[in-house]
């Protein structure tokens, strides 16, 4: 299976045409600002579309959520003249999400999987509606919405919707201004909403999958740097190769196994470290001698996630949906496609991937500062201890991360809260899945930061002995910020520029440079 996450930050316009992007095309507009796009087809889908749903409209169909309430109030039956009042009182009441807002990427995110989600021509939603939306996003316009009380729709998009039809707010200099002001300022009206726009843009596994494939994205690209980290640990702890012979790993089905001990291999290649140290002991502990093992099931998990998740994004999740039969006439189909388990189960996969390789993270920082463990390295890896505490309290963070990343790897797709007087049960808790899932990577993140500071310290001691040609760059690259810690000093500001080489991948294309691309 071919990823596609490296590209994102290159990718200046996306056209949307079958609102079918690739994930790294997702991500460069909600992350790294890319414009959108519409293509002739993708808007006259969206017109046709539309279409049907007037004409339903006029002849007085019975649909859910258009000539109907929403949720339990699906007995009650609306007229067409109250048809946008309707649509209106959703996006008013369901505005009850509390707490602190969404995050500028994670709003963008949601703003965009509106359009993919509508965009197909199955929503009834109009094209002016969706050109809001982007035009929006191409102005970085981002609405107020407070990111707490989910179950996996409604109350979250609803604030969203909000600041669509001028009564929410919108970020301005940082502050949250009165929507109407904000898009006046900037040539946009707010829009008038017509029948099942508030249902659409409410419904569904929008938000789950947005989140979701925010998470995804940052775990795949955090997992080659745990892999990075892991080839400096191997340096540091002065780990026999001899554990990742490929006739070892070719005795195991699994492809990401062999995949992760060729790409250590290849970290490797050309240590006088390991070279001088390969038959000095019979075998390494756990954390390196299953390196690859772990390494390799989380990336299959990671890949299996990669799938689910980017195939809900290519999906449509409403109810209902508007089908076209022959030319002129359609169908309104009332089903559950708005149901978050896909996601929610994969979020989770990504949840517990990272505490997988969390627990080998954490280890491996333990056993390089950890005298009793370390095979002579001082303690705590500084050349005074006693008077200098070095890097004893850095573990201290990486077990804390670790713990918090343990707690929130519990899963929570398989919980079910009912809820609109029982005519929604089960449902997915897909929200908090995919939002939990982003907060186990950016945990990751810092302690395979903490992991690389720890190893580059500990490989100093190895002197005259050099690392692989290849980490010798990393360390290299690394150094020129961040010097040996030869007496205590605050060691903050050296754990934050690491992370923020972790975040934007700047460690694994150097690395990626010197050896190639590493197998996923």
């Amino acid at each position: 299976m071919e990823l596609y996450f490296k590209n994102a930050k290159n990718l200046k316009t996306i056209t949307i045409t079958d609102c079918m992007l690739a994930l790294d095309e997702f991500i460069a507009v909600a992350k790294f600002g890319a414009k959108v796009e519409f293509s002739q087809e993708m808007q006259e889908n969206v017109r046709a579309n539309r279409r049907l749903l007037d004409k339903f409209l006029e002849e007085g169909r019975i649909i859910y959520g258009v000539t109907t309430g929403f949720g339990e109030n699906v007995r009650y039956t609306i007229s067409p003249e109250d048809a946008s009042a309707l649509q209106e009182n959703i996006v008013r009441t369901h505005s009850v999400a509390v707490g602190e807002p969404l995050t500028r990427v994670q709003a963008r995110a949601i703003m965009l999987q509106t359009i993919l989600n509508a965009g197909k021509g199955h929503s009834g939603i109009r094209l002016e509606t969706l050109e809001l939306i982007r035009n929006m996003l191409n102005l970085d316009l981002i609405p107020y919405a407070p990111s707490e009380g989910s179950v996996g729709y409604l109350g979250v998009e609803a604030h969203l919707a909000m600041a669509y039809i001028g009564e929410g707010k919108i970020f301005q200099n940082g502050v949250p201004a009165p929507a109407a002001e904000v898009l006046k300022q900037h040539g946009l009206s707010p829009i008038k909403l017509a029948c099942k726009e508030g249902l659409s843009m409410t419904n569904g596994t929008i938000t789950v999958t947005a989140l979701g494939l925010l998470a995804l994205y940052e775990a795949l690209s955090t997992m080659q740097n745990v892999e990075l980290a892991g080839g400096l640990c191997y340096e540091a702890l002065r780990g026999t190769t001899k554990a990742l012979d490929p006739r070892v790993h070719g005795a195991k089905r699994h492809e990401e196994q062999a995949g992760a001990a060729r790409n250590l291999l290849r970290m490797l290649d050309g240590s006088q470290i390991c070279e001088k140290y390969r038959d000095a002991k019979v075998q390494d502990a756990y954390v390196m001698r299953c390196m690859a093992q772990v390494h390799g099931a989380a990336k299959k998990m990671l890949k299996d996630a990669y799938q689910v998740i980017v195939d809900e994004m290519h999906s449509i999740s409403d109810n209902p949906e508007i089908f076209a039969e022959g030319e002129d006439d359609g169908v309104a189909l009332m089903s559950g496609n708005f149901d978050g388990s896909f996601v929610a189960a994969y979020a989770d996969f990504i949840s517990m991937a990272c505490a997988i390789v969390g627990n080998q993270v954490e280890r491996g920082t333990d056993r390089m500062v950890n005298r009793n463990l370390n095979d002579g390295l001082p303690a705590f890896l500084v050349s005074n201890p006693g008077l200098n505490s070095g890097l004893m309290i850095t573990q201290y963070t990486a077990a804390g991360l670790m713990d918090e990343i343990k707690h929130l790897a519990i899963p929570v797709s398989i919980d079910s809260i009912p809820t609109c007087a029982g005519q929604e049960d089960p449902v997915s808790m897909g929200y908090y899945a995919s939002k939990k899932a982003g907060q186990c990577v950016r945990k990751l993140q810092y302690m395979t930061a903490i992991e690389i500071y720890v190893a580059l310290q500990a490989m100093d001691f190895l002197k005259p002995l050099e690392p692989s040609p290849a980490l010798g760059k990393v360390r290299d690259f690394v150094r020129k910020t961040v010097p040996f810690v030869d007496n205590d000093r605050f060691l903050y500001p050296d754990i934050e520029y690491i992370v923020s080489l972790v975040q934007d991948g700047t460690l694994v294309e150097l690395l990626e440079r010197e050896i190639g691309e590493l197998e996923f």
